[in-house]
């Protein structure tokens, strides 16, 4: 083996979903692990997210009794997915390899001391194709207090949401004016951050809590973790991946790998050059990724021969940008504002297009596809004053008052007419009248005939649960009416290298890359082109970190 400045078994490239996890398996059989992050936070865009992963029949639905299989899974995932030529992340083959090794990841994670548990109901994006879940095949982690990290605690990456309430709890606060049990539940989340400050507690949530409590294990299990080093290269003799290059205080350290090297380093949803070559039309600014979601990985592991599949895919997530928040840490999602009641989404024509609950990336591809032949980046969310008046808007909370500057920066359009608000938006008034004339007859006859929406669980989960006789469905017809512009934004790609069962990275003839492992969004998602379900890709950056970490650990898999 080349010289090298330090040498362990197993090196990490990343501190996202599946690094920690694949540490964890590593240490449990006695090897030596190295985690490289090139940013100065753990946790990746993991911890920046609801930390949700989506794992059909696992451990929780057994224990509470939700019907699963890995036969029903998969008729959903041959549903949904399906077998595509252009697709080679997402093989009938890696789709086995994921509903099988998902489940027991779950269950090697719980005897390591990680607490999860399950939302009690989440269901599916596509709930009504056979083998879908209503109730949801979601795995979360408790609340963690991150004072528990010691001087690791400054070092875990924040979460998006800034309040001591699982997700479950926090979802329920859209409800504010409809249930007292909301209200009840916003008093039971103050009473706890109140005793937090009183005995000296942190605590976190969604992603920030998983992250923590897989860095906690980590830590303890002396997995090396460390920040602020970069990897710039991969070493490679004779087509064996053996090491990494790293840079340290501007200084190159060439680092050793035994049994193999993973990335998990994210993918390009900041690098706005690789999003201008393989989807054109979105922006790094519209993201909701970490910065150091960057690509230069995914491009390393092609300079070495690495296939790539999928890069036109992204998590896509819709979101607003109202004046002042072009530069918030996270961006204004939608995604159920315009799945309520009193509310559509409409192009730049006045015309409505879309089923505006369901998957956030099914609606972000229909908003880039619609765009192709009619204006429609951004759209209009089009709503009334019962609208604005029961439901969030922009993160702001039903009923508040709105910003000032969204009025005077022409951000928030509002009108007593709706041929007014047209003019405001330089839409034909015509169009846009005859628009909400025909979606309120839908709304009278309770079936949306264009798009179906509200015939789906989660298109009413989406909504408001509250209202009758439809979650979904409400007319809009009492003034005033409003308008804010929506953008196709994400929560991270989801294309990459193309990798195999064992997650080991494939050429373009489909041999391996010997040594070289990667999950995350640096690979083609195993879900193709869909989002079966929440978490359907910070699940399978963890399942694949397991299935890495325990082909990597027997030494016979790689030829030296």
């Amino acid at each position: 083996m080349s010289e090298f400045d330090e040498i362990f078994d197993f090196v990490v490239v990343g501190s996202g979903g599946g690094s920690m996890c694949a540490g964890l398996v590593m240490r449990s059989l006695g090897k030596s692990v190295l985690i490289l992050e090139k940013t100065d936070m753990v946790g990746g865009t993991t911890a920046k997210s609801g930390g949700v992963m989506w794992i059909p029949n696992n451990l929780f639905m057994k224990r509470d009794g939700v019907e699963d299989s890995y036969e029903k899974a998969m008729t959903y995932l041959d549903n949904v997915v399906g077998d595509h030529d252009d697709t080679p992340g997402a093989t009938r083959e890696r789709r086995r390899a994921y509903l099988t090794e998902a489940p027991r990841m779950v269950e090697f994670l719980v005897n390591q001391g990680i607490k999860l548990n399950r939302v009690g109901y989440w269901p599916d994006y596509y709930d009504d194709r056979p083998g879908g879940s209503e109730q949801g095949r979601t795995v979360v982690a408790e609340l963690f207090d991150v004072n528990e990290l010691g001087e690791w605690r400054t070092k875990l990456r924040p979460n998006f949401l800034q309040v001591p309430a699982m997700l479950e709890e926090g979802m329920s606060v859209r409800y504010v004016k409809q249930s007292w049990k909301s209200k009840l539940q916003i008093l039971k989340i103050g009473l706890r951050a109140i005793a937090a400050k009183l005995t000296g507690k942190h605590w976190v949530t969604a992603g920030a809590a998983l992250q923590g409590r897989m860095l906690q294990a980590a830590l303890k299990a002396n997995v090396d973790i460390r920040v602020n080093e970069p990897v710039r290269e991969l070493i490679v003799e004779e087509g064996v991946v053996k090491g990494v290059v790293t840079i340290i205080d501007g200084r190159p350290r060439r680092v050793g790998a035994r049994l193999g090297v993973l990335v998990n380093a994210g993918g390009f949803a900041r690098n706005q050059e690789m999003r201008n070559r393989y989807q054109p039309g979105t922006s790094a600014a519209w993201s909701q990724v970490t910065p150091g979601d960057t690509g230069e990985m995914i491009e390393e592991m092609q300079r070495h021969g690495a296939a790539i599949a999928q890069m036109e895919e992204m998590v896509g997530y819709q979101m607003t940008l109202p004046p002042g928040e072009e530069d918030a840490y996270m961006k204004p999602g939608i995604q159920n504002m315009t799945a309520s009641p009193h509310a559509i989404l409409v192009d730049q024509s006045g015309v409505r297009y879309m089923n505006e609950g369901g998957s956030y990336m099914a609606y972000c591809k229909g908003m880039l596809e619609r765009n192709k032949v009619v204006p429609a980046v951004p759209s209009w969310a089009i709503f009334d004053s019962r609208h604005i008046r029961n439901y969030m808007v922009a993160g702001t909370m039903p009923g508040s008052r709105k910003p000032k500057r969204w009025s005077d920066e022409g951000y928030l359009r509002k009108a007593d007419t709706v041929e007014e608000l047209a003019r405001l938006l330089n839409i034909a008034p015509a169009s846009l009248t005859a628009t909400l004339k025909r979606f309120n007859d839908f709304v009278a006859k309770n079936r949306d005939e264009d798009f179906h929406r509200g015939e789906r669980a989660y298109d009413r989960w989406l909504g408001d649960l509250f209202h009758t006789p439809s979650a979904a469905l409400g007319t809009i017809e009492k003034a005033p009416f409003y308008a804010i512009p929506v953008l196709p934004g994400d929560v991270g790609t989801y294309g990459g290298v193309v990798t195999d069962t064992h997650a080991r990275v494939l050429r373009n003839d489909g041999s391996v890359i010997t040594g070289l492992y990667a999950t995350g969004v640096s690979t083609a998602s195993v879900m193709g082109r869909f989002y079966p379900g929440a978490g359907a890709s910070v699940g399978p950056s963890f399942a694949w970190g397991y299935v890495a970490a325990k082909h990597a650990a027997n030494a016979d898999n790689i030829a030296r």
